[in-house]
């Protein structure tokens, strides 16, 4: 099958296939809603735990998002894959952490859990204070919905 213009036609990406994408890749485009109702985006560098199908990402308190999020906690990370002819797009209701006032503190320590593992451990207490003194949160998107496609382009 094919579009109009004769090129092949995007196919549907089953849940494991989204699941993948969003592991592979580290940064999306956050889209929340602002009080007009209106899109705001912004890219983001994310956190994917599939088993809790839970997308995280770390800000600072005062940020716009954190407020529209607030005020409306739907949200969606859009995500291309590397050749920009596939993408997935995760939705869901989004949850803010408490903001670290303490460090290795409960929000600290999971800001320091979206790290990949070899990079822990070289982190130590001045890690814990920026993240305190940047009065950091985790931004908890809890996904209900994965959907995307691909475009079979070769060349």
């Amino acid at each position: 099958m094919s579009d109009d213009q004769g090129g092949p036609a995007p196919r549907v990406l089953a849940d494991d296939a989204l699941s993948a994408l969003l592991g592979e890749q580290q940064f999306g485009v956050l889209a929340t809603n602002t009080r007009s109702g209106h899109p705001h985006l912004t890219t983001m560098l994310y956190n994917w735990d599939p088993a809790a199908r839970i997308v995280r990402f770390s800000t600072t308190a005062d940020r716009v998002k954190v407020k529209q999020l607030r005020n409306d906690p739907r949200a969606a990370l859009h995500v291309s894959a590397a050749d920009h002819w596939s993408f997935a797009v995760a939705e869901g209701v989004a949850e803010i952490s408490d903001v670290t006032t303490v460090a290795g503190d409960a929000t600290g320590q999971e800001l320091l859990g979206m790290l990949p593992a070899d990079v822990q451990g070289d982190l130590g207490q001045a890690f814990f204070d920026q993240l305190v003194a940047e009065r950091r949160v985790v931004i908890r998107l809890k996904v209900s919905r994965l959907y995307g496609t691909a475009l079979d382009v070769s060349g």
